[in-house]
This record gives structure tokens, C-alpha cells and sequence, in this order.
């Protein structure tokens, strides 16, 4: 790994959980870790849902915009991180690619802003342990 640890995290759109981890990722790490996000089909927008959900926390994301990953992205990376089950990629050989199946409350019938707290959370826990291992 480099000094600072980059990590990428990905999604389909790029408009809710790449975000959402991306924004909790700096929080909790500030500069200890160079962070990025991006989709394979990206969006025009972030999902309103999302921003509020961090927004709760405290954590405005509001400014964001949607946007494609590309090589370099992947090959500039330590660890990327599909977050959900849609996202499908290959990273570069000797970077680490993680797959995070996060919670789909909408499953379960939950929706709205309900749904988005659960997966915020579900993905809250998820960057805290990688930040742990990161900083090992």
C-alpha cells in the first residue's frame, strides 16, 4: 500500500451507496485515506434519499455528481469496493476488490427514508471495519 491509501468505491449509478460510503469514509478517516467513488452506468443525479440520510448524520454530500469509473481509477487504487450486488468489475491486477452485499431493506418491504437509514447504516459498519484494517 502507499502511504495514504486509496480506495475506490463503486456502485451502478454512482448516485447513493458509493457515495454515501465515499462521505462516510472522509469523515471518519479525513486525510488518512484518498477517497473516491464512481459508477459503471452513472446517474445524472444523487438519490435525494441518500443525501438526507447523511445529511442526519451530519455529513452533507449534497455537492456531489454522478461520474464513471475509469482504468485509471481502477489502477490508481490499493482496494476498490462494489458496494451492492449490481456493480461488476475487474480491478487491475494487485489490487484488492472487495464486494460488500449490503442490505436491501426494500426486500422486506421497507422503503423511503426508513429503507435508506438501514442501508446507511449497513454501510456505516462496513467503512468503520475497513478504516480499522486500513489503519493496522
Amino acid at each position: 500500500m502507499t502511504t495514504t491509501p486509496r480506495v475506490l468505491f463503486v456502485c451502478v449509478k454512482n448516485g447513493g451507496k458509493s457515495q454515501m460510503a465515499a462521505g462516510l469514509m472522509r469523515t471518519i478517516a479525513g486525510e488518512m485515506i484518498d477517497v473516491h467513488s464512481g459508477g459503471t452506468a452513472p446517474g445524472t443525479a444523487l438519490n435525494e434519499l441518500s443525501v438526507k440520510s447523511l445529511a442526519e448524520l451530519g455529513i452533507d454530500i449534497s455537492e456531489g455528481t454522478p461520474k464513471p469509473i475509469t482504468a485509471d481509477d481502477l489502477g490508481l487504487a490499493d482496494i476498490v469496493v462494489t458496494v451492492g450486488r449490481e456493480a461488476d468489475i475487474e480491478a487491475p491486477e494487485g489490487t484488492v476488490l472487495e464486494n460488500w452485499d449490503t442490505d436491501e431493506p426494500s426486500e422486506r418491504g421497507i422503503e423511503g427514508i426508513e429503507r435508506m437509514r438501514l442501508v446507511r447504516d449497513d454501510i456505516n459498519e462496513r467503512v468503520k471495519g475497513l478504516y480499522s484494517r486500513l489503519m493496522q
